[in-house]
């Protein structure tokens, strides 16, 4: 079947877990049957919630819209470090949890607001001489990573049942979230990985009854449910204010 290049917007996915950012486009490209189409932010397997994805002429504000801030709601076990910063990797180092107040806890939190610099994890997308950092990670080779200058805008502690912390954060674009709970869980002296993590916004876009997708309605091919959930660039526009 001939491509169809008329489809120009932005689609809202409601990623599931246990896929990645680029299992979702390839779906969406056959159920949309074009070619030109992106995702603003990659989503790690784990990790479910808003994935925006650009479509047709839409791609030209790719970046634009990639560089906005983003929420996240994330949990955290502390106690437990492991090689990906997450529930999903090997674990490297267990230490007992000390007696923390909440206090502590948002002390901890404190020390990672506003602006500072933040070392990516290995097992990232990050090209160090073209070759991805996860590929070399696979190869248990870990080489130095330049820190990268991020914000947190807000944040808050939502649930504290030690060892586990509920947690939500605002933050600037290029920021891993596994690598936040991985520091926090440093600050505090036991360590700690992400177990779980959804966004919640990107920029002006959040997820509301009727305006996404899901995986299975893009693998199903529904293919007019995704159409009519698509929002042309004027629409894109006002919703940002531009």
């Amino acid at each position: 079947m001939k491509s169809d290049d008329s489809l120009n917007g932005v689609l809202l996915v409601d990623k599931g877990p246990d896929m990645t950012s680029h299992d979702v486009v390839a779906v969406a490209r056959r159920c949309l049957n074009t070619k030109k189409i992106g995702h603003c932010g990659t989503l790690d397997p784990m990790a479910t919630g808003l994935l925006i994805l650009v479509v047709g002429s839409a791609t030209k504000i790719q970046d634009l819209l990639m560089a906005e801030d983003k929420e996240y709601l994330g949990s955290m076990r502390l106690g437990i470090s492991t090689n990906t910063q997450d529930r999903e990797g090997q674990v490297v180092e267990e230490k007992p949890v000390p007696a923390l107040e909440l206090a502590d806890l948002r002390a901890a939190f404190d020390a990672f607001r506003g602006d500072f610099y933040q070392t990516p994890p290995m097992v990232s997308a990050i090209k160090i001489d073209g070759v991805p950092l996860y590929k070399l990670a696979r190869k248990g080779k870990e080489v130095e990573r330049e820190a990268r200058f991020v914000r947190v805008y807000d944040s808050e502690i939502t649930r504290f049942e030690s060892p586990e912390v509920d947690f939500r954060v605002v933050c600037s674009k290029g920021f891993y979230v596994r690598t936040y709970a991985h520091d926090i869980g440093a600050h505090l002296g036991c360590g700690a990985h992400l177990s779980a993590l959804r966004r919640t916004r990107s920029g002006s876009f959040r997820i509301t009854e009727g305006n996404h997708v899901t995986f299975p309605m893009l693998k199903a091919g529904d293919r007019a449910a995704a159409v009519a959930a698509m929002m042309s660039l004027y629409d894109v526009s006002k919703l940002r204010g531009a």
